[in-house]
C-alpha cells in the first residue's frame, strides 16, 4: 500500500506548488464529519474543505441525487441547451432571497466574482469598483484585484483591474476605528474616497465580505453595513456582498447578510452550494442582472450532477439552522474560557468561528502553528485564517459531542502555548 509520505513526495514533484498544505496528512474517505487518511487514522473535520462539505462527508442523499443524475446526463452546456434541473434549482435559491432575482451559475467562488464585477459594471455603466483591505475574494486576476487578505496573493501580478479601490474596512484593530468603527469608515468613504480620489458618480459597486473569513474572521459592527447601504442608494451605487464562505447556513442563516439588516443587490456564491461539487451562483436583482446575450458565459457552470447535489444542500440547509446558531455559540463559549494569555478574542458568527492568537501585541504566527499541529497530532483537522487566527468551520451537520471534544483539543492546544 502506497504512504502518506509517498504521496506527498510524489505531490511536490508532479503537481505546482503554489498552494501550501496545512499539514501532512492524505486523506482516503470520509463519513459524515469524520476524515480518514490512507493509513486509516480518524480525524475531526473542523474545516469542511474550507467551508464546502456543509452536509458532510459522502452524504446519502447527495450520493442518491448525484447517481440518478449521472445516470440520465453527466453534462450538456447549459449557456447552450436547456434542462430542467437548473430551474428547480434557481426557483429554491431565489426563494431564500427578499427580492425579486434571476441566478447565473459558474464553477466557483471566484467565477461568481468575475461575473459580479461584468454585471455591475454593464449594468451601471459606470468603472469604479470599490472593494476593502484585508478581503478575500478569489485569485483570477479580475477577483484579485480586491483580495488583500495576504500580500503573496497580489505579489507579481500587476497591473490589476484598473478602476478598483481597496478602503480600509470596520475592524477594532483597524487604526481608523479609534472610538465608533462605522461612523470613522463611513465618515472616510464620504469625507475623504468621495471628495478626494473617486467621485460617487464614477462608482458602479461596493464588494464586501459580511464577515471577512479568510482574513481572519472578522466580524463588522452591526450598523456598517445598513449605514453604507443609504450611501450606495442615494448615489446610485450597487452593493455586492460576497457570500462564497458565510452563505448556505454557514453562520446560522442561509446568508450573512441577514445577521446585519441590509439587502444587497447583488450576492455571489460558492462552497456549500454544491455540497462538495463545482458549483457557484450570482444572484441579483431581476433588473441588475441583465447582460445581453453572447456577453458572458460558462461551459461547465450550471453542471448537472453539481445542480443534483445542490438541491439537496438547499433542502438540507434550512433544517440545520437552529443547530448551527445553537453549536456556534457553545463552541466561542468554550474557546473563551482557555486560559492562555496568548488568547486575544474569539469571535464569529454560527459556525465560522476564529480565535486570534497574539503575543507582545503582535499576531503570534508561531503560536498558530504550534495549536494545528498539536490539534492535528491528536486527530483534529483545524486550519488558520488571517495572520494567526483558528479557524473553525466544520460541516453544518456535525455532532454536537464530536464538536465539542474537537474544541476541547483546540482550546488545550492553546493553553499549552509559552
Amino acid at each position: 500500500m502506497v504512504s502518506s509520505n509517498e504521496i506527498i513526495e510524489e505531490d511536490k514533484k508532479m503537481l505546482m506548488q503554489s498552494f501550501k498544505r496545512w499539514y501532512p496528512v492524505v486523506i482516503d474517505h470520509g463519513k459524515g464529519s469524520l476524515i480518514y487518511d490512507i493509513e486509516g487514522k480518524e480525524y475531526i473535520d473542523m474545516n469542511a474543505g474550507i467551508g464546502v462539505v456543509a452536509l458532510g462527508h459522502s452524504n446519502e442523499k447527495i450520493v442518491k441525487a448525484v447517481e440518478e443524475q449521472a445516470r440520465k446526463f453527466f453534462h450538456y452546456s447549459l449557456t447552450d441547451f436547456y434542462y430542467e434541473k437548473a430551474i428547480s434549482v434557481a426557483r429554491r435559491l431565489l426563494s431564500f432571497f427578499p427580492f425579486k432575482g434571476k441566478v447565473f451559475y459558474t464553477n466557483s467562488g471566484t467565477e461568481s466574482v468575475e461575473a459580479a464585477i461584468k454585471i455591475a459594471r454593464h449594468h451601471t455603466k459606470k468603472d469604479y469598483i470599490i472593494g476593502f483591505v484585508n478581503s478575500f475574494h478569489g485569485r483570477t486576476l479580475g477577483s484579485l484585484a480586491f483580495t488583500s487578505s495576504k500580500a503573496v496573493q497580489r505579489s507579481g501580478f500587476s497591473p490589476l483591474l484598473p478602476s478598483t479601490l481597496l478602503i480600509p474596512y470596520p475592524d477594532p484593530r483597524n487604526p481608523l476605528c479609534r472610538e465608533d468603527c462605522t461612523s470613522e469608515i463611513i465618515s472616510y468613504i464620504e469625507d475623504w474616497l468621495f471628495k478626494k480620489i473617486v467621485d460617487p458618480s464614477e462608482i458602479a459597486a461596493f464588494i464586501m465580505e459580511p464577515i471577512q473569513g479568510e482574513g481572519g474572521v472578522i466580524v463588522p459592527p452591526h450598523d456598517f453595513f445598513s449605514e453604507l447601504r443609504s450611501i450606495t442608494s442615494k448615489n446610485g451605487i450597487l452593493m455586492i456582498m460576497d457570500e462564497v464562505q458565510t452563505g448556505i447556513g454557514r453562520t446560522g442563516k442561509m446568508f450573512a447578510f441577514e445577521h446585519f439588516n441590509v439587502v444587497p443587490d447583488i450576492v455571489t456564491l460558492a462552497k456549500a452550494i454544491g455540497g462538495g461539487l463545482p458549483l457557484g451562483a450570482v444572484v441579483g436583482r431581476e433588473e441588475v442582472m441583465d447582460l445581453p446575450y453572447g456577453s458572458h458565459a460558462s461551459t461547465f457552470g450550471g453542471n448537472p450532477l453539481a445542480l443534483a447535489a445542490s438541491e439537496v444542500v438547499l433542502d438540507e440547509v434550512p433544517k440545520l439552522l437552529d443547530h448551527v446558531s445553537y453549536l456556534g455559540k457553545k463552541i466561542i463559549e468554550e474557546l473563551s474560557s482557555a486560559l492562555s494569555p496568548f488568547l486575544y478574542e474569539v469571535r464569529g458568527k454560527g459556525l465560522l468561528v476564529g480565535a486570534e492568537l497574539r503575543k507582545d501585541g503582535k499576531p503570534y504566527e508561531e503560536g498558530l502553528a504550534k495549536v494545528l499541529d498539536g490539534s492535528f497530532n491528536r486527530g483534529v483537522l483545524a486550519i488558520g485564517a488571517g495572520e494567526s487566527v483558528v479557524r473553525v468551520e466544520p460541516p453544518l451537520v456535525i455532532e454536537e459531542d464530536i464538536a465539542m471534544k474537537a474544541t476541547n483539543i483546540i482550546k488545550e492546544e492553546i493553553e499549552k502555548l509559552r
